[in-house]
This record gives C-alpha cells, structure tokens and sequence, in this order.
C-alpha cells in the first residue's frame, strides 16, 4: 500500500472515518442552502476576480500538471508512532523524555503496537523474550506468580512501570491496553529510582482521545482451543470530553502441554476531560484476572558435560494447580500548560493485586526415578504513588534549556504466604518406574502470611537537555530517593513473629549524556548512568539474601546498596525521511558492592560480589521500502564475575544470561490488501544458576545447569477483505522446535516455549 498520504477533501465522505473536523470545516460541509450558496459564490468570484491578472500571464504558456493519486488516509491510533512507518515509534511516552527517540542518548527499543499485534503475541513475557539483550529466569521456588526478566545481566522482574509509575508485586501482565512496550537498557535510576540496574521496562497504555471517535473488534480462533476477543472503541462525548475502553477475553490450552492452560480477562477503562487548551484531565481504571493452570516444563538429566533437557517431558499438573492474577489499578493525570515554555503535570494511582500459585514440578533423581515437588506461595499487593514534574523551557546565556523538576512518593506494600494443603491426588503418566514425593492437593487453603514488606519512598529529581550549539546538545540529571524498608516474618504454623526489621537508605543517582549531531539525520552519543539497589528490595524473597531479599545482622539490616555504574557510545541514524532508525550502541556495565547469598562471614561485609557485562548492540526499526517494514536488534554481550567470596565464582558468567541474542520481525505489503511477513528470534547457549552470584558449576568447574541455545521462527500474515475488515493469520513456531526460555538454579524445571500452533484473526473497524 502507498505511503503517500493526500489531504481529504472537506466533504464528510471523503474523511477519515470517525475523524472530529473542526467546526468550520463541518460547516461547510453541510448540505448547502440558497443562502449558503449565495454566500460561497460571492466568495469564489472575489477569488477569481483577484487571481484574474496572474490568470492571464500564465494562459500563454502551456502547463503539464503531475498526476495525483488518492490513497486511503490511515490513522494510527498510537500517538507516539511514527506516521505510515508501523514499526517504528517517534517518541517516548514518557514526557520526561523530551526529545525525540532519535536524538535520546540512550538505547531505547520500542514496540509498537502494530509490531506487537503481528507477532501474535500477547503477554509481555512473551513480548520481551523476543528482544535482544533480554532474558527471563524463573526466580525464586519458581517464582511462578510472576515473570522475571533480566535485562543485560541485570535482575528486572520488579523494574516495570506503567505510563512512568512502578507496578509492584509478580502479577501477570498482558498487552490488550498497551500502545507501546518501551525497554531502556542500562542503569536507569535517575528516571526510575531504585533499582532499574540493567534497564527499565515502561508500557504506555491506551487513552482517551478527542481528536476521533473509532472502534475495533477483534476476534481470533485456532489450534489448542484458543480463543481471543478484544474491543478498543474511543468515543467523543463532546469537544472537550471522550471516554475510551479497552475489553479482553482471551482463552487457549497450553501449546502440546494439556491439561495446562491460561485464561484472560481485562478491562480498561478511560476518560478524557479538556475543559480548556491547557488542562488536560485523564482517568483511568484497569482491571485483569488471569487464571491458569500453570506447566513448569521439562528438567535437567543426566551428568555434565551430558546434561540436558529431558525430551518429552509428561505434564506433571496435578488436579487443583492453579496460577492467579487479579489486578485493579486507578490512575488520575492532570496536565496544566501556564504557557508554552512552562508545564505541570501530576499522576496519582492506587492499586491493589491479588496473586497465588500452586503448581506442580519434576525433577530428576536417577535413570529409572524422578521427585515431583510443589511450589506455591499466595500474594497481596497495595500501592500508592503520586509523581509531580514541572516542565520549564528557557534560555540562559543563549543556550535552549529544558528543565524537568520532578518530586514524587510511593507506598508499595506486599503481604506474601503459603497455602496448607492435606490429602494427596493421582499422578499424571509418568515414564519412570517409582516417583518421590507425591503431591498433596486436597483441602486446599489459604495460610498465613509469612513476609510482610513495605517500602516507602521520598523522591526528587532535576533534568536539564541544553542545545550547546546547532550540533552540540547536552543531557544531564540527577535524582535522590530516599525510602524506608520494613519487613515483618512469622511462622505459618504457630503465627508467631520471627523477624520484624527495618531501616531508612539515601541514594544519589544521575546521568550524563553528549549528543553530536554530525549530519541533519544521524549522530553520535556518549552517556554515563548509574544505579543503585537496596538491601531487601524485592517484595517477595523475605531475607533470601541470593535474590534479592533482606540481609541482616543480629537484627539489623546488615548491607550497603548495590552501585551500578554504566558507559555507553552510540550512534543513531534517522534514515529515508525519518521512517527508519538505525543504532548501534557499545556498553560496559560494572556492579559493585553485590549482595551474595552466601560465602560471607557473619562479621564481614555482606557486600561482596561485583561483576561486569560488556558488549555491543545493534537495532533497526521502521520501513526499508515503501511496502518492506522492520523491526530488528542484535546483541553480542559477555559477563563475568569480578569479585565474590567465592573464589571459584570469579571469572564465572551471569545466570539465565545468554551471550548471543538475536530477533527480526518483517512485514513486506505485497498488494494494497495483502501483506505477510515473518519473526526469527535466536538465543545462544546460557546456564542456570543464582542471581549475581554465578551460574551454577560442579567442582571441576564446569557449568552444571546448562539450557540450549534456541532458534525459533514465526509467520503471519494479513488480508484487507474491504475498508473495515481484515483477517491476520500467526503460526508460532512454525517447525515445532522444542526449546526452554529459563531454568531453575537446580535444574528441577526448564520453562518450556510454546509448541507450533495457529491463529485466525478478524479485525473489524466500525
């Protein structure tokens, strides 16, 4: 389909449907009366009249008008995307982020909602295990409540944020009200604050708009019962008033792995009120409910150097398995313009999750026996977060300044137990000859709770982005956040208190960044950020100091934060009339101060690991040609411990971090209503283990918890059947390739990708 976009006549058929026009152009629009035509002459003749001069000059010489062509104007919903490049977004969605993507000093992959949709993929898991330089884990007891990823070497699973607000606790998390996924890789605390030391994953949610009323259903059958029903409608009540709502049902049997299976629901809804050019008011409430019945894969057999997966691995889901998510979120933003160098903007958001899991794991004992074993753990989840930010434009000693003064406060609280169970269920067949450890299930109840943590947090920030000069622009900021830790543990049989602890912490993070713009479309960068993490920071690990969770010392937080601090050169090319960017980043990542989960002495520094990632990163997102659009990365990275009480941990690589990563999704339209395309994602070689410390390795030092390396290709494609329907047609591992997204420090469980399955879509615009 042609790029070309004509401007519409003023005539409501002509268009875009749903398109608001402004008051004078739909008055003219109207039937004409008498009157209106009597009006229209006069003012066609005075025209006529006027230009009659040049008319009369340019009669003489014969003029060879260019051909027109009319093509369908095409609206995209997203506001941050790039006009007729689907794949590619312009800007953040973050306002804090003031240029645009190509001159932000800082590698940023952007989904976009187009790309998301042709992938076929649907939870953000699975979105982001097709991104370069992002890996998933499996946390800890399987941490199966929640996904985990590790962006760079870097723990993440508690670094995502919702439009700029963090969204505590393991729920799981999907894609139905997302306009775009956004990944900043590197150290990201300035912007994020705590932690966010490999990056920070921030999805931009769909809103209201005034500018157009649309609405889009959407409804898709295919292999393993799935199902899937989504409605994005967006209405204009007035000029100055819209109400949006985003509605899921999705269902579908695990991919070759029933009785497993992952049911979806959802709601979003928002509000728009402009009651004025500047004050912009939007509300908004999500509500999800996720309910599956969870697989934890295949595992590890057999002896290094010859273990591996085991093939064929039975479904080991006992009767009552289950993995729940219920989330409800409220949101107000407030955006007040004093004027067009000065700007306020407020976001206030209270939620609550619910999240709960008991599922079924099997893992290796000899040739002829295996041990099935449960993990299980229940979650609550309250938040509360306000952030300010005022936005100043000014000039000082000649230079443009971009100042952005951010204040803001959170109170996340997460309440985390464990279930009682009683009685014991059938097993599933088994291809071993004796089983150990049968499952209990019967008489299953919620227990007490055995963590209860809370973090509290003060935070201010000042940003400034100076032109220096034509070519020169300057990046700078610098944030404090100051947060209070408690943590509360009982025991879940008596109710007795174990341990109550808590402790107030100081951080100074900032970044620096140096954009030379050497050519009108391309330029080169060099930024330093840092980033620092708690003692204690993650919300579901108590005092599991390995992952995350609270050291302490004779009732005393007991460690300093983590500091991370991360260099970055790059180059970013805004290539054929800004629709395709091309960058290419080369980074070193260093973590000090690391907190060990064992190899310490009670009397030392719990602060006694570090280690260290480098590598290079390459990226391509937007149209190669007018019909061919892209969206590609790869990253080459290596890591390595520098420093640990371990000695023998030194020199070792990263857990679940894959050194190779590799993806490319592309979208060639064949014809005005045909297009197809295909997505490749590559993972090399990588080793379980625990986080920051090591992969796991046996004593003659080899890696003992290996997960293949992997490639996996998917195809789609599209068909245009008139102007308000298509039908999308997305085959998932289209050569059925068996491979494992993440494994268990022990090799008990590898989470399994899904096998090859289909999906029929139509899509209706009314």
């Amino acid at each position: 389909m042609s790029h070309r976009v004509c401007p519409p006549a003023v005539t409501e058929a002509s268009s875009p449907r749903g398109l608001r026009q402004p008051a004078s152009l739909r008055a003219l629009s109207a039937p004409f009366s008498p009157a209106r035509q009597s009006t229209l002459a006069l003012g066609v003749s005075a025209a006529m009249l006027t230009s009659a001069p040049v008319w009369a000059q340019e009669k003489t010489a014969e003029t060879e008008m260019a051909t027109v062509t009319v093509v369908e104007r095409v609206i995209d919903h997203n506001p941050y995307a790039e006009p007729d490049a689907p794949y590619k977004a312009k800007i953040s969605g973050d306002e804090r982020r003031t240029r645009p993507l190509a001159e932000t000093p800082a590698t940023i992959q952007v989904l976009t909602k187009t790309q998301i949709e042709d992938s076929g993929y649907t939870d953000l898991r699975d979105i982001l295990d097709t991104q370069p330089g992002i890996t998933l884990g499996t946390g800890e007891n399987g941490n199966a409540f929640g996904d985990r990823y590790i962006i760079r070497g870097q723990e993440a699973r508690s670094d995502v944020f919702v439009d700029g607000l963090r969204d505590p606790g393991m729920s799981i998390r999907e894609s139905f009200a997302v306009e775009q996924v956004e990944v900043s890789k590197g150290p990201s605390s300035s912007f994020a604050g705590r932690g966010t030391v490999g990056g920070a994953i921030n999805s931009i949610t769909k809103q209201a708009t005034t500018d157009y009323d649309f609405t889009k259903l959407s409804f898709g059958l295919g292999t393993y019962s799935q199902c899937r029903v989504t409605l994005d409608t967006n209405y204009t009540v007035t000029d100055t008033l819209a109400v949006r709502a985003n509605v899921l049902y999705g269902y579908e049997e695990v991919p070759d792995r029933a009785p497993a299976d992952r049911e979806r629901k959802g709601v979003a809804l928002s509000t728009r009120i402009k009651p004025s050019d500047n004050l912009d008011v939007v509300l908004d409430y999500y509500g999800f409910r996720g309910n599956d019945t969870p697989d934890l894969g295949s595992y590890l057999y057999g002896t290094v150097p010859n273990r591996k997966p085991f093939a064929n691995a039975p479904v080991y889901v006992q009767e009552g398995d289950f993995l729940t998510s219920e989330v409800d979120t409220l949101t107000a933003r407030v955006k007040y313009r004093f004027n067009d160098k000065v700007r306020l903007t407020n976001a206030t958001r209270y939620g609550k999750s619910e999240n709960g899991y008991v599922a079924t794991g099997a893992s290796y004992a000899t040739d002829t026996s295996l041990n099935l074993s449960t993990h299980q753990g229940w979650q609550e989840v309250e938040y509360f977060a306000n952030q300010t930010n005022l936005f100043v434009d000014t000039q000082i000693a000649g230079m443009k300044h971009e100042f952005n003064v951010g204040l803001e406060y959170s109170d996340h609280s997460v309440l985390n137990g464990v279930y009682t169970m009683s009685g014991t269920t059938r097993v599933n067949g088994v291809a071993f000859s004796a089983i150990n450890g049968a499952v209990s299930r019967a008489n299953l109840t919620k227990g007490l709770w055995d963590q209860d943590w809370r973090a509290q947090t003060w935070s201010a920030s000042l940003m400034d982005t100076v032109d220096l000069s034509e070519t020169w622009t300057a990046f700078a900021g610098m944030r404090y956040d100051r947060t209070t830790i408690s943590l509360k543990t009982q025991n879940t049989t008596t109710g007795a208190l174990t341990g109550d602890y808590g402790y107030t912490e100081g951080m100074w993070n900032g970044h620096l960044g140096l954009t030379y713009k050497f050519l009108p479309y391309a330029n080169v960068y060099a930024t330093y950020a840092t980033a620092q993490d708690l003692n204690g920071g993650e919300s579901d690990v108590g005092t599991s100091s390995g992952y995350g969770g609270l050291i302490v010392l004779n009732g005393q937080a007991a460690a300093k934060p983590e500091l991370t601090e991360n260099i970055e050169l790059g180059t970013k090319w805004n290539l054929l009339g800004g629709k395709l960017l091309a960058t290419a980043a080369v980074f070193e990542i260093n973590k000090k101060d690391v907190m060990e989960g064992n190899g310490y002495t009670s009397s030392g520094t719990y602060n006694s690991g570090g280690n260290r990632v480098r590598g290079i990163e390459f990226g391509l997102a937007g149209n190669l040609t007018e019909k061919l659009s892209a969206f590609a990365g790869v990253s080459f990275m290596e890591a390595e411990v520098t420093k640990s009480a371990t000695q023998d941990n030194v020199g070792k690589t990263l857990s679940n971090f894959a050194e190779n990563t590799a993806s490319a999704q592309l979208r060639y339209q064949a014809t005005p209503k045909f297009a197809f395309g295909s997505a490749v994602k590559y993972e090399s070689k990588k080793y379980a283990g625990q986080p920051d410390s090591a992969a796991g390795y046996n004593a003659n030092g080899e890696y003992s918890q290996p997960i293949p390396a992997y490639t996996v290709v998917d195809v789609f494609a599209d068909y245009r059947i008139d102007k308000q329907t298509k039908l999308r047609l997305n085959i998932g591992n289209v050569f059925d390739k068996d491979y494992y997204l993440a494994g268990y420090r022990s090799g008990s469980f590898l989470y399994k990708g899904d096998a090859r399955n289909a999906r029929l879509t139509l899509n209706y615009d009314f």
